[in-house]
């Protein structure tokens, strides 16, 4: 069995993966969110519910104990919360980090040149891959509601092959990444349907 730390809970990816996560695994799940009233239809013995800030270290410390993975899916302050998810990680002896990013912060995308809009999400991936821990940054596309499982990764260095990808697709990488150990460590992997 897995213990799960989900940082960021009620984002669009993580919903997906709780329940993924809930039917497909035996993994206990500890979600963490600034609001926890956002969440519905959680009712399950398998589920804690830490209500904090990311960027409140000692929380997020309290949070790490006893968990054998840490599953970001953040937006906002991204270049703090990295600091503060390393710092806690390091802290709290955890090393495996799955790190939710964007297609483009290594100008990847054939065609495409994001510029400011991505610096957060390529500063914070630097971050993560900086540190010691067993990270995997998962760069994916553009999210579709598609109620399907059907994607492809490619390596950073390689091209991205496509810009769409669905929620439920990355979310079942990020379970699958979750418990199967060694799996894609200190790796970033673009994600997309395949065209």
């Amino acid at each position: 069995m897995t213990n799960v730390l989900i940082l960021g809970a009620n984002g669009s990816i993580a919903r997906v993966a709780v329940d993924l996560f809930l039917k497909e695994t035996d993994a206990q799940l500890t979600l963490y969110l600034r609001n926890s009233s956002r969440l519905k239809n959680i009712d399950s013995s398998r589920v804690r519910v830490i209500e904090g800030d990311v960027l409140d270290i000692e929380k997020l410390k309290e949070a790490m104990i006893g968990q054998d993975v840490v599953y970001a899916n953040l937006a906002g302050s991204l270049v703090q919360m990295a600091k503060t998810v390393v710092q806690a990680m390091n802290a709290t002896g955890i090393k495996r980090l799955i790190w939710i990013s964007s297609m483009g912060i290594y100008e990847e995308v054939p065609g495409e040149r994001y510029r400011s809009i991505l610096d957060p999400y390529r500063d914070s991936a630097a971050i993560i891959e900086a540190s010691d821990l067993d990270y995997t940054i998962l760069r994916p596309g553009w999210f579709t509601y598609e109620d399907e499982i059907d994607y492809e990764i490619t390596q950073k260095g390689e091209p991205f092959k496509g810009h769409d990808i669905s929620r439920k697709s990355v979310a079942d990488l990020v379970v699958k990444l979750a418990v199967t150990p060694g799996l894609e460590v200190r790796r970033s992997l673009g994600v997309n349907k395949p065209v």
